[in-house]
């Protein structure tokens, strides 16, 4: 596997220089685009020459354009779209719903002036399949699919994945840990040998380093983070347990920040959250998986339009939201994953813009904040707002209680958490 070293890597000027079509490039123009992010400079050569590659890139680096400008330049070469019947020619495997949609509309819209018109299609749970199954009669050149939605379309006869010619795992490590490995075998049986592979991720554990290694064979691998985590400034703030909510609300109204997403680990505690800030007079609204996917989805774009300023999810939202220019994540309880927690900060400073990522642990909390600075090789001084100031010793109401490993994915049924399938690596090698 051949590995660019980006810390030694010069930022490309201009999409001009990496060889893509003017309507992208005209396109690009349009969206202004100035320049190519690291990522986008080191994954579209690579992409356009047929490499498979391996990215890792911290979320907000602009990894989505990174694979999608290329991927829509080659299907434009072939001078008319390849959909027919149910087949699919691009495939994107994607963790949630919200990141499912994401992404699709970022094809639809990077792939504009293209003529003629190349066919992106979303499939992912939560909605009727009905409406999906219509949509994919016509096939598509692009397919952005959640893996569970994907397989029950695939049995019911309404796409077909032998004629992929380019497969893309987005979110990789989440792709490929609990919950989704069973999934992920089953549609890799289903897809040809010779295509192309690409897989982004913001972090990479060693296990899905393992795997890749036997997957990706003659591949370029791009390991971007440390120029990136520059744009997004870091606090930690130490508070009493029972001042936490007082805190947080003396913050988001003495700032008089216009968005703030508010991370919170559980959907009882959103759900009480946005009760006790609405009794201080915060507004809010809630963002996990108990709302249907059409609550979901206007909540969520009521926040991005500004229409709600103060947004309480639970880490279904933290690879699935993409928000321009958010200016405040805050971490009302901390992710049980260390490597959630870059996912987390990662919704703020998107594409090099400035962002701001708060903390607020109590005394049961010190430890774990320690295990993630440790595994995302990171040291932050612990401050004090004044008048929320955090006891010498935990007091006696605190619970003294460690954070539980990592669960399962939120929304996942009991059979699915007690199953911890290993991913098939001999299969992944024969493809």
């Amino acid at each position: 596997m051949t590995q660019v070293d980006s810390s030694k890597t010069k930022l490309t000027s201009s999409f001009e220089q990496l060889g893509l079509i003017p309507e992208l490039l005209k396109r690009i123009a349009l969206l202004e685009y100035t320049q190519p992010t690291l990522v986008q400079a080191k994954a579209i050569p690579a992409i356009l020459a047929g490499k498979n590659l391996l990215a890792g890139a911290i979320t907000g680096s602009g990894k989505t354009a990174a694979f999608a400008l290329p991927m829509l330049h080659k299907l434009a070469k072939s001078k008319a779209s390849v959909a027919k019947g149910n087949q699919v020619t691009s495939l994107v495997l994607v963790p949630t719903r919200e990141l499912a949609v994401q992404v699709a509309d970022s094809f639809k819209s990077y792939g504009q002036l293209i003529k003629p018109r190349l066919k992106v299609e979303a499939v992912f749970g939560g909605v009727s399949a009905n409406t999906q199954m219509l949509a994919m009669r016509g096939g598509a050149d692009v397919l952005v699919a959640t893996p569970g939605r994907l397989l029950d379309l695939i049995s019911s006869n309404a796409i077909k994945l032998e004629n992929v010619k380019t497969l893309v795992l987005d979110e990789a490590d989440r792709m490929l840990s609990l919950g989704f490995t069973e999934e992920l075998n089953q549609i890799l049986a289903l897809l040809p040998k010779h295509k192309q592979t690409l897989l982004f991720s913001a972090t990479f554990p060693e296990e899905v380093k393992t795997l890749t290694d036997s997957l990706l064979t003659s591949a370029v691998e791009i390991q971007i983070q440390s120029e990136e985590k520059a744009s997004i400034t870091q606090q930690v703030y130490t508070v009493n347990r029972n001042r936490k909510t007082a805190l947080l609300a003396h913050l988001i109204k003495e700032n008089n920040w216009r968005q703030v997403l508010v991370f919170a680990s559980a959907k009882n505690t959103c759900n009480r959250l946005e009760q006790k800030l609405a009794k201080a007079g915060v507004a809010a609204q809630i963002f996990h998986s108990d709302k249907s996917q059409g609550a979901r989805t206007k909540v969520l774009e009521a926040f991005k339009s500004g229409e709600t300023h103060v947004l309480i999810a639970t880490d279904i939202a933290a690879r699935g939201i993409d928000i321009d220019k958010l200016p405040v994540v805050i971490n009302y309880e901390l992710p049980r994953s260390p490597a959630d927690y870059m996912h987390r900060i990662g919704r703020s400073g998107r594409a090099g813009e400035a962002g701001l990522a708060l903390s607020l642990i109590s005394h049961d909390e010190y430890h774990h904040f320690k295990i993630i600075e440790k595994k995302n090789k990171i040291k932050l001084e612990r401050e004090q707002i004044e008048g929320f100031e955090a006891d010498e010793e935990a007091p006696i109401d605190c619970p003294s209680r460690e954070i539980k490993p990592m669960a399962a994915p939120e929304g996942m049924g009991k059979k699915k958490r007690n199953r911890q399938p290993k991913v098939n690596a001999e299969l992944w090698a024969k493809k």
